[in-house]
């Protein structure tokens, strides 16, 4: 009630469009609420549990990268980042999956492998998701990278965009003791 009410305020009151004052709104959720569980997260499983969730998107975005630029041949998604191919997406699900089932393994051994395994393939998914969603929304802004504060590395927002979507599953999974 609150975000439609706010929104009919920005358009009727303010005379912005719709879409300025979604993304008004959006904001702050795509990046504040993420961000928010991760800090949740460091709280409930301290530094283990945020190193697993951040080493596996570190460790598939590198196997993405790496395995498309050795066996990428058909694009994953050529409107939205016409370099991702979907050998390279194979390689970081095989390759993230297998180091979050290791490092639950031995961070938090009495995790069951079925989470393990499952846990695993999602926040992969996500990730890649996540990087597409971020990739998109550069493409509709017309944008090469968000920001210039990293040079080469597209911005900040490029670094973290997987990372925003794995991080509620990850975090629901902790909150609910199916890692431990």
């Amino acid at each position: 009630m609150i975000v439609v009410a706010w929104l009919a305020f920005e358009v009727l009151r303010q005379g912005r469009t719709v879409q300025e004052a979604a993304v008004d709104l959006i904001a702050p959720v795509y990046i504040g609420a993420p961000l928010g569980m991760l800090v949740a997260l460091h709280t409930l499983a301290g530094w283990k549990g945020t190193l697993v969730l951040i080493g596996t998107i570190v460790v598939s975005d590198s196997a993405q990268y790496y395995s498309g630029r050795a066996f990428g041949r058909r694009p994953l998604a050529p409107a939205i980042s016409p370099k991702k191919t979907v050998e390279g997406a194979i390689g970081g699900v095989i390759v993230g999956t297998a180091f979050m089932v290791v490092a639950l393994t031995v961070m938090f051994p009495a995790t069951p492998i079925v989470v393990r395994v499952l846990l695993g393939m999602i926040v992969v998914f996500l990730g890649i998701f996540g990087d597409l969603f971020e990739s998109r929304l550069k493409r509709l802004a017309d944008m090469k990278d968000s920001s210039t504060l990293i040079p080469g590395h597209g911005g900040v927002l490029d670094r973290i965009d997987a990372l925003l979507f794995a991080i509620p599953v990850f975090y629901f999974m902790v909150l609910q003791g199916r890692v431990a």
